[in-house]
């Protein structure tokens, strides 16, 4: 493991409620310090993980997301503004996360993943979160953190519904192994309230805290699935697909 960055004095005053957690410590809030995260989609749900990762203090988020803001989308991204409508959305995301923690070092790209851009994408962090609304994007993104050898957090939501998992190459299988091809009605527009959205956001966020610093029990190979209308939660198994072409020959 490279050498991890010393706290300042400002960061143990700052970060000392969470170094108050058991399993915590000067240790993990360095290892969090150290740590750098790719998030996929920095919209109603990845905004808000970027906002938990900044505020728990880890080094070093980058951030992938193209497009102007929308006044539809300030049900839910908590990044943006109304005065930024119509301009390009990561100039407000990035602005945004640096006024929370300015040691934070963010690295804003204005394009949404695809299948020429992920490994690049990854290749620049030690973990991924993949946020994004559609499954293009989640499948490269997918199959270019399985090739690097990266933990990818997944994160899902719709209506009232929503799901957490977290694969870790070599451990577990990976989002193709259940989603093997794009679903032929998946389409970028759906019903969604942000309390939805930041609800797996929050639980996304706490999945990437726990495998940087090592607390708790990762979702590996299990996802939650919450139905925020009945508050009901689940957690499911999920399968190993030993003919997976991104990830069976590494298992």
């Amino acid at each position: 493991m490279p050498d991890l960055p010393e706290l300042t004095d400002a960061d143990r005053s700052l970060y000392q409620w969470q170094m108050w957690v058991p399993g915590v410590g000067e240790d993990g809030q360095r290892k969090l310090k150290g740590a750098s995260v790719l998030v996929s989609r920095v919209g109603g749900l990845g905004g808000l993980v970027a906002m938990e990762l900044a505020a728990a203090g880890v080094g070093r988020l980058v951030l992938a997301h193209g497009g102007n803001l929308k006044l539809p989308d300030l049900n839910r991204q908590l990044l943006q503004t109304r005065a930024h409508v119509g301009q390009p959305r990561m100039e407000n995301i990035v602005k945004r996360l640096r006024e929370l923690n300015p040691d934070c070092e963010v690295v804003g790209v204005a394009e949404n993943v695809n299948e020429d851009n992920a490994a690049a994408l990854v290749a620049q962090a030690d973990y991924v979160v993949d946020a994004a609304p559609l499954f293009q994007e989640r499948l490269a993104l997918n199959a270019a953190a399985m090739r690097a050898g990266k933990p990818m957090v997944e994160c899902a939501m719709h209506t009232l519904e929503a799901t957490v998992t977290t694969f870790i190459p070599g451990q577990t299988g990976c989002l193709a192994c259940y989603v093997p091809e794009v679903p032929p009605t998946w389409t970028r527009q759906f019903p969604v309230f942000g309390a939805v959205s930041g609800t797996a956001a929050c639980l996304g966020a706490m999945e990437v805290v726990k495998l940087i610093t090592g607390i708790g029990k990762p979702l590996a190979g299990e996802m939650l699935c919450m139905d925020l209308g009945t508050m009901q939660f689940r957690r499911v198994k999920l399968p190993k697909r030993n003919g997976c072409d991104v990830c069976g020959t590494a298992r």
